[in-house]
């Protein structure tokens, strides 16, 4: 071999060296959106995942961590999926037990006259993390934003660094949350599901529905769940990514990679597909952005968004 070539060969090596996709560290995954219930207690419970002929199975965090964990969770935050203010109590002690649980979203009603008493109690739970408010149990999001005992109660939970969740994304309620972080510009806000939010390209009202994004967008404050991304379109639903890619695109353009969040919505999302096509999808989609992205999506966003606890040593930190 002639010494020209050998040192180009050299320098190639170095240049270029191999690298095996195997030996690369998997991103970590917060699962920011479950739900946890028991129908097995003797008082039941008001919600036990999507209907099914077959009779509930208790959600509960040793079984989801049994499905999550080798697909990569290694914390997850528990949405509320009870309309009973004393399930609050009863979630809390069910994720005390188990470190898999990082933070709990609870159900608590701002404009009620105990809402700061009940604030009060909950939060001196560190796991405790804010609660959710939107259109379930028979609320109205959109008549609470005009209530002043609603937007008090709201400036006491951002008083207390906690986060409003939001429920079933619709344009009103997208355009009460202005209306809202208008009145308590300091309230951390997560909005769920928006991928579900369908169609952006053929809406009636897409005009309003992306001018009002825009303007969530444009206060810091507001995260948004890139969650519900498999979901029912007119009937069927697709396990594969390319029918939900261009509103996943249509929603990082507009928030950005720094206010983007993973849940997989367990278990109401066995009601579309299994829970390693959910997490499949978002990390098909993920896995063409740079590493850094990702790592955002899937954990570091979220420690802003909740401020959770970290609980285990596998749950990554800032």
């Amino acid at each position: 071999m002639q010494r020209r070539d050998f040192l180009a060969g050299v320098a190639a090596a170095v240049v270029a060296p191999r690298v095996d996709a195997t030996q690369v560290p998997a991103v970590p995954i917060i699962d920011i959106h479950i739900h946890l219930f028991d129908p097995n207690r003797p008082q039941g419970a008001p919600y036990s995942g999507p209907k099914s002929s077959s009779p509930p199975v208790a959600a509960l965090p040793a079984r989801y961590r049994a499905l999550a964990a080798p697909l990569g969770a290694v914390g997850a935050i528990k949405v509320e999926a009870s309309p009973w203010v004393e399930d609050n109590l009863w979630v809390l002690q069910v994720a005390q037990q188990d470190p898999m649980i990082v933070a709990v979203i609870g159900n608590l009603e701002p404009e009620k006259p105990e809402f700061a008493e009940y604030l009060g109690r909950y939060r001196k739970n560190p796991l405790f993390r804010g609660i959710r408010c939107g259109n379930l149990w028979g609320r109205d999001f959109t008549a609470q934003a005009g209530m002043p005992a609603f937007i008090d109660g709201l400036k006491r939970l951002a008083e207390a660094d906690l986060v409003m969740d939001t429920a079933n994304p619709s344009l009103a309620l997208l355009q009460a949350v202005l209306r809202v972080t208008d009145r308590v510009p300091a309230l951390r806000v997560v909005l769920d599901h928006l991928p579900a939010l369908a169609p952006f390209d053929t809406a009636p009202d897409r005009v309003a529905l992306e001018a009002v994004l825009r303007d969530l967008a444009a206060r810091p404050q507001v995260y948004v769940k890139l969650s519900a991304i498999i979901h029912r379109v007119q009937g069927t639903v697709a396990t594969d990514l390319q029918p939900y890619r261009s509103g996943l695109d249509r929603l990082m353009e507009v928030f950005g990679e720094d206010r983007v969040l993973f849940g997989s919505d367990w278990p109401n999302s066995d009601g579309v597909a299994p829970v390693d096509k959910v997490f499949g999808v978002a990390k098909e989609y993920f896995a063409a952005k740079p590493r850094a992205t990702a790592e955002k999506y899937f954990w570091k966003n979220s420690i802003a968004a909740y401020k959770w606890v970290k609980r285990d040593p596998a749950q990554p930190s800032l």
